[in-house]
């Protein structure tokens, strides 16, 4: 028995309840008397919607459950950004799938809500994945319509990539369920079918209380922009259907229909059980992300069997690169080694950080994979790039930046999974964010900031102490301590996976046994378009 992995286990395993008492929060939406309003109109639940619409025993990968999470508290809070979206199969094809939540604020969007939107459109856009909009929404949150209305990446933005997207071939299905109001009243009508629950839903620019005091008239709802006005007169809407069921219904049948596109040509074989016990990464990780461990233990319980194949093993070891199989997908992976290693030329290497040979040794890896069309998995925990003069004298900028750019340029889909820290520039070359991974996962584990929080609390403790200098004032040591304490805490609240995952700085926080589906989910969405992207590097000093 080892203890020490028996405590690993128990804090991991603790950190994933946290993670799902707070999902079982989000999954309730409005709050039962919400809810209860939507069954007495017999309507579904956002969540009754999609799991209605999606095939039984196959996987709904959630995208943006956290989003607002913690955010909002003076309107009270926007669950799930007001929105529930994922992955899903319909009718046995990989669908985009957007449904308003309406118990939340009756379907308003929020800021948040509005960049989960586009999340997803973009998602449907890189991988060529068919998108279901299931519409019941107020439409813009008024009191923060400065926030969603008139900028590039606002509401309006979403109308523009329904026509994009048209363009571009994506399938786009809209069932109105609930109101359709106003500007939002353009997106069913840019998809390409549009169908409209009687009763309950309606499409209009303005609402029956909007129109009376514009131009007098006394119209109600359902004359105003129904389903029957819509199908029968104005033509807007394709089918009228009597219960949300029905319509769902026809949806399927719509999906079933779907022809079959070019695929990316990504390898795949039949999946293997890894040849280690997965349930045995809870134990491997532990709860001092500054504390060293081995990567590979990890790496070798998320691929398939026969395991790991590493590319230089001997060389830059502070990255493991190489070849493996994850649900039968072939894939390339560059993660970043825990160990402290000593290299042939007998030098120490710190685990988590960047050095000259491992920047250089992954951005060639990088360049293999999309070459051969190999999809890349990073696995960050990543402190950042050495410093130092000896690091600078090296050339690390320059090795580094081949990195960023090998990664920026890479043709092929990256997923990142962040298992511990990911900090700085380290964040960036392990292709964070910002360097459009196609989805980016978060373990309960993960910690993300431009650096680590004890150095950061000392560097803004030094700022403000020289600020009070300069002033003329002093401060004792416990004045100090206290103040050190204070930012600390302050900042670390910013570096949690909960912090990320509210923003949509990553898609979600994930249970690390899930790690090999979502990864293989991710390449099967991938897999729908063949990328356009010649493979190429621009320049840079090598």
């Amino acid at each position: 028995m080892n203890i020490e992995n028996n405590k690993n286990e128990d804090i991991q395993r603790m950190a994933w309840s946290q993670v799902k008492q707070n999902l079982e929060k989000i999954y309730s939406g409005g709050g039962r008397k919400a809810i209860e309003k939507q069954k007495e109109k017999n309507k579904l639940t956002a969540r009754e919607r999609i799991a209605y619409l999606c095939d039984e025993g196959k996987p709904f990968v959630e995208i943006g459950a956290f989003a607002g999470f913690e955010m909002y508290e003076a309107y009270g809070g926007c669950p799930a950004g007001g929105t529930v979206a994922g992955i899903g199969y319909i009718s046995g094809r990989q669908c985009v799938i957007v449904a308003n939540d309406q118990t939340v604020k009756a379907g308003a969007w929020f800021p948040i809500t509005g960049k989960k939107n586009l999340r997803m459109q973009e998602i449907a856009m890189e991988n060529n994945l068919p998108v279901i909009y299931l519409v019941d929404s107020a439409g813009v949150f008024l009191p923060m319509q400065d926030e969603i209305f008139p900028d590039k990446d606002h509401f309006g933005r979403i109308f523009r990539n329904n026509a994009c997207m048209s363009a571009m071939g994506i399938v786009q299905i809209a069932a109105v369920m609930g109101a359709c109001v106003a500007g939002g009243a353009y997106l069913p009508i840019m998809s390409d079918e549009t169908l409209m629950v009687k009763g309950n839903g309606s499409i209009f620019l303005a609402g029956p209380y909007l129109v009376k005091a514009a131009i007098g008239e006394d119209v109600d709802t359902e004359t105003l922009g129904g389903a029957v006005t819509h199908t029968e007169i104005s033509g807007i809407a394709d089918y009228k259907f009597d219960t949300e069921q029905e319509c769902l219904d026809e949806i399927k049948k719509i999906c079933a229909r779907l022809g079959e596109r070019e695929t990316a040509g990504f390898n795949r074989i039949k999946a293997k059980a890894p040849k280690k016990d997965p349930a045995e990464i809870y134990g491997l990780l532990p709860p001092d992300t500054g504390k060293p461990y081995d990567m590979l233990e990890i790496i070798e319980r998320i691929v398939d069997d026969p395991g790991f194949d590493q590319y230089k093993k001997d060389y830059g070891q502070t990255i493991l690169c190489g070849y493996a199989r994850i649900g039968g997908w072939a894939v390339g992976i560059v993660a970043n080694q825990r160990k402290i290693i000593k290299n042939k030329k007998g030098e120490i290497q710190l685990g988590g950080v960047i050095y000259n040979d491992s920047a250089d040794k992954a951005a060639r890896f990088i360049m293999n994979c999309s070459q051969k069309n190999i999809p890349l998995v990073f696995l960050q925990d990543v402190t950042g790039f050495m410093v130092g003069s000896r690091s600078e004298h090296s050339g690390i900028i320059k090795d580094g930046a081949k990195m960023v750019n090998a990664v920026a340029n890479a043709s092929v889909p990256k997923i990142t999974i962040i298992i511990g820290n990911s900090f700085g520039a380290g964040n960036y070359a392990m292709c964070g964010k910002a360097y459009d991974p196609r989805f980016i996962y978060a373990w309960p584990s993960a910690k993300i900031a431009v650096m680590g929080g004890e150095q950061a609390a000392k560097t803004l403790l030094q700022i403000q102490v020289n600020a009070l200098k300069a002033k003329g004032k002093s401060i004792d040591p416990e004045e100090e301590k206290k103040l050190l304490e204070d930012i600390k805490g302050r900042y670390e609240q910013q570096t949690t996976p909960y912090y990320a995952a509210a923003r949509l700085w990553v898609d979600a926080i994930i249970d690390p046994l899930e790690t090999r589906q979502l990864i293989a989910e991710g390449i099967a969405a991938a897999n729908h378009k063949r990328t356009a992207d010649r493979f190429g590097l621009g320049v840079f000093q090598v």
